[in-house]
């Protein structure tokens, strides 16, 4: 019985070193094959990845050559970001925003500092039509890596004025509602054009800043700024940059562009040098372009500038023509009556007043404001200054029917090269 049991463990023995062995080889051809992955394995890959990308990088960043051919960014312009070397510009960052819109508010700060404040400290303007709770001016001024300040819109700027027929406002609240007009219900979204339109700029905290930009809660950044675009604006003499151009709902603006045609017929090239400025962005229509989204009743094309993102010459807006111009319009009461928002108001103006030469589309710009978003084209800054965003993703505005870049390019300043700022 002593030796059964001995011949039983021996093969026991045997099979179990038969199993290792299978086991062994079963690994080592998965292995051999690639298929069998461990820790040291996707270490590997990611060290390969990592290299691969960094001759990548190097490759782009010393190449001379244009990368992207739906691009018109030279790259031989993009260069590594050098810190501590910049100069500030007169100018400062502005938001217009409620107690309640904290969370939103924070959101944009940390996005626009961590791609671009962070390496200027600009100044940070906040204003309100009630005054900031604690709260918000702590959290805010944690958030900002320039100086903060905080203002109240007098609400001279702000209300409904005295002359407005109340009920007959009324009644165009109660009818844009009922057609349903995006905002058509609101007293404070009117309010709020009109104070983008003709007032913000007359705020006493801004007296001494030649520059804006004008920064939205929860709108987003999604690129290294590889310039300061307040020295393009100065030392190129732009008076107007935007990102993202698109059409106009007309039934926001219905008798707009009568009241534009009737200024222009008024002031017989006083203030309007229809020669040099940009007017045909405005009323041309793009041939090559998508079939048209929205039909006009009017000679204007309803193009304009998104004016949640605005970067401006503030002396622009408080010069006499432009005042001139604002008047004229607010006399007819169309902010009220109708729901005309500062968007078309900015953009007709600087179609009749300024030359294509004086506004600039900052494409290199990542930027959204939902539901829309603008991407830069070239592939090689988009990874240079590491972009987060989908060129061909949906929302991309400039892929989208109603942009007007087409049109921008055609009519207004053209397409231009990073080599030129």
């Amino acid at each position: 019985m002593l030796i059964d049991q001995l011949k039983s463990r021996i093969r026991g023995f045997v099979y179990l070193i038969i199993c290792i062995c299978l086991v062994k080889t079963f690994v080592m051809y998965k292995w051999a094959n690639g298929t069998f992955y461990t820790d040291a394995y996707y270490i590997r890959r990611s060290e390969e990845a990592l290299r691969a990308n960094q001759l990548l990088s190097r490759r782009y960043m010393l190449s001379n050559v244009k990368l992207s051919t739906n691009s018109y960014v030279k790259h031989d312009t993009i260069g590594p970001t050098q810190l501590g070397r910049f100069q500030r510009e007169n100018a400062t960052l502005l938001m217009l925003v409620r107690n309640e819109e904290l969370a939103g508010a924070l959101r944009a700060m940390r996005s626009l500092e961590d791609r671009f404040n962070k390496n200027y400290h600009y100044d940070w303007i906040f204003l309100n039509d009630v005054p900031f709770e604690d709260i918000f001016i702590e959290t805010t001024s944690a958030m900002a890596s320039g100086i903060t300040k905080y203002a109240v819109v007098p609400s001279s700027d702000w209300s409904t004025p005295n002359w407005i027929d109340q009920d007959l406002y009324a009644r165009q609240r109660e009818y844009m509602t009922k057609i349903k007009v995006l905002h058509g219900e609101s007293e404070s979204y009117r309010n709020m054009c009109r104070f983008y339109s003709g007032f913000f700029f007359r705020q006493e905290v801004l007296d001494n800043y030649d520059y804006y930009f004008r920064v939205e809660p929860d709108v987003e950044y999604f690129c290294d700024f590889s310039y300061d675009p307040f020295k393009i604006m100065k030392e190129q003499n732009k008076k107007y940059g935007f990102v993202i151009s698109l059409h106009e709902y007309e039934d926001t603006i219905p008798t707009l562009w009568e009241a534009v045609d009737e200024y222009i017929q008024e002031d017989e090239g006083y203030d309007i040098d229809m020669e040099n400025n940009i007017f045909d962005f405005i009323i041309q229509e793009d041939s090559i372009s998508s079939a048209k989204v929205f039909d006009s009743n009017s000679d204007y094309n309803l193009c304009h500038f998104w004016t949640n993102f605005e970067i401006a010459d503030l002396n622009f807006f408080r010069s006499d023509k432009y005042l001139r111009f604002f008047n004229y319009l607010d006399s007819k009461g169309g902010f009220y009556y109708e729901r005309w928002g500062d968007a078309p108001i900015h953009t007709i103006a600087a179609s009749l007043f300024l030359r294509p030469d004086e506004v600039i589309h900052f494409e290199q710009i990542g930027y959204k404001h939902s539901p829309y978003f603008a991407c830069p084209s070239a592939y090689s800054y988009r990874l240079n200054q590491r972009c987060l965003c989908d060129y061909a993703g949906t929302g991309n505005i400039h892929l989208e029917a109603i942009s007007c870049l087409q049109e921008w390019w055609k009519w207004g300043g053209g397409k231009t090269f990073m080599s030129n700022y």
